[in-house]
């Protein structure tokens, strides 16, 4: 088992054999590889799992991002509605909520990794579900009030469009998006119509449905080929979205208050925290994620364990820090109660054990720093209900600087063991593949 490196040597080169990091980017045909492949498991081909460096790279259009966008505001609405019931419940009805306003982004993304987007109509069904997202957001607040029909009625026609962009693939009916128009879409509609309790009940229901459609489908999405590039960039640019939600948190917080020294030195603390958040994912994980997926047997499981069920908790856990930041910022003398404390600390170490779920998800290694510090922050928590917030927040910065720290010594300790040696002509002489290298102990 490694714990100094994320990616095995020979990653980068290939990467670059891939077209991972290629300058030329762009766009696939109008019959994607995706599609080709579905429509021919539907005539009994068998598909083929190992299509590493066989397609080329598919870059994110403009359309894409500017769908991202969208996102910002109810992942804002999310924390919104977390922000005021922040108890056990609280965060139940919140994680229900949240559920499908993700599984609608990941819908249109893999929709979007596996057909030619950049045509008028995939524009125009991009935008649609982005005004279906909208919609959506703009029901977070009240979701458990009068605007719960809503909420459901915006994500089942959210499923329906993206079901119409992709109706041309056979045998599409038999798989999550089907799931999403048949089941959980209408699930969500008859609990807006239902009394608090029974609500969360059905549309937790509707969100296992949609979670398990991967598993359960497994065969069948076998027959997908997804183009490696996109899809992890397409995750680190949602989870970028969930970061910065959390400036969102500190701001919002501090512009409210005078400013005085104690609340400063929160703002730092906390900016240090998001900062440390971010540093893990962008500087240690997402070239190992982007390089798993490319050379995965079976990108199909790649992209189901580390990118939609992984990713998932990792921006759940950015938005509970986020709104621990709310309640830390704006008074920094006070103590904590347990329910912020969770927020912050819980969210935290949510984050970190999720690396330690996604590098055996990968690689089958423990990312045993990140397991540590996942342990040390959570074992802090409960002391941390009668300090001053302006001490937790320190203190979760520090833990934060010196597992990145320590991260940053073990990978270039593992990359000056994993450089080339050299002969005495100086000719570079290529180490076995297999041996962890820089990347980070993700």
């Amino acid at each position: 088992m490694s714990t100094t490196g994320e990616l095995p040597a020979g990653a980068e080169e290939s990467a670059v054999r891939t077209g991972e990091r290629s300058a030329g980017r762009r766009p696939d045909a109008k019959r994607s590889e995706g599609e080709r492949q579905v429509g021919e498991e539907s005539e009994g081909k068998q598909p083929d799992e190992g299509q590493a460096g066989e397609a080329p790279e598919k870059r994110v259009t403009w359309a894409e991002l500017y769908f991202d966008l969208i996102f910002v505001f109810a992942i804002t609405q999310v924390s919104g509605l977390l922000h005021h019931h922040h108890d056990l419940l609280g965060i139940a009805q919140a994680l229900v909520v949240f559920v499908p306003v993700y599984w609608c982004w990941v819908g249109t993304t893999v929709q979007a990794n596996i057909r030619d987007v950049d045509t008028p109509r995939d524009r125009l069904g991009i935008l649609t579900v982005g005004f279906t997202g909208l919609v959506m957001a703009l029901a977070v607040p009240g979701a458990y009030g009068n605007r719960g029909v809503l909420l459901g009625a915006g994500y089942w026609a959210a499923r329906v469009v993206l079901l119409l962009l992709l109706v041309r693939i056979p045998g599409v009916w038999r798989g999550p998006y089907g799931v999403g128009v048949l089941v959980s879409g209408p699930l969500l509609v008859a609990g807006g119509l239902l009394p608090e309790g029974p609500r969360v009940c059905l549309w937790a229901l509707a969100a296992l449905c949609d979670l398990s459609g991967p598993v359960v489908f497994r065969r069948k999405l076998a027959a997908v080929a997804y183009h490696p590039s996109h899809m992890p960039e397409r995750f680190a640019l949602f989870l970028l979205v969930a970061l910065g939600e959390s400036i969102v948190g500190i701001g919002a917080s501090a512009a409210a208050v005078r400013l005085d020294a104690a609340e400063l030195v929160a703002v730092t603390a906390a900016f240090t925290i998001s900062a440390g958040l971010w540093w893990q994912y962008f500087v240690f994980a997402a070239d190992a994620m982007r390089h798993a997926v490319t050379v995965a047997d079976s990108r199909r499981d790649m992209v189901r364990r580390v990118f939609q069920y992984g990713h998932l908790a990792l921006a759940a856990a950015v938005i509970a820090v986020a709104v621990g930041f709310g309640e830390t910022v704006a008074d920094p003398r006070r103590a904590l109660g347990a329910a912020s404390v969770g927020l912050l600390y819980g969210g935290c170490g949510l984050y970190l054990l999720t690396f330690g779920y996604t590098r055996w998800m990968m690689f089958r290694s423990v990312a045993t720093t990140r397991i540590m510090a996942a342990a040390v922050v959570l074992a802090l928590a409960p002391a941390m209900v009668r300090w001053p917030a302006l001490a937790a927040l320190v203190t979760l910065a520090v833990v934060l600087v010196v597992l990145n720290v320590v991260e940053h010594r073990r990978v270039n300790a593992a990359a000056a063991v994993a450089e080339p040696a050299r002969e005495p002509g100086g000719e570079a002489v290529a180490e076995p593949a297999g041996d962890p290298v820089v990347g980070g102990p993700v």
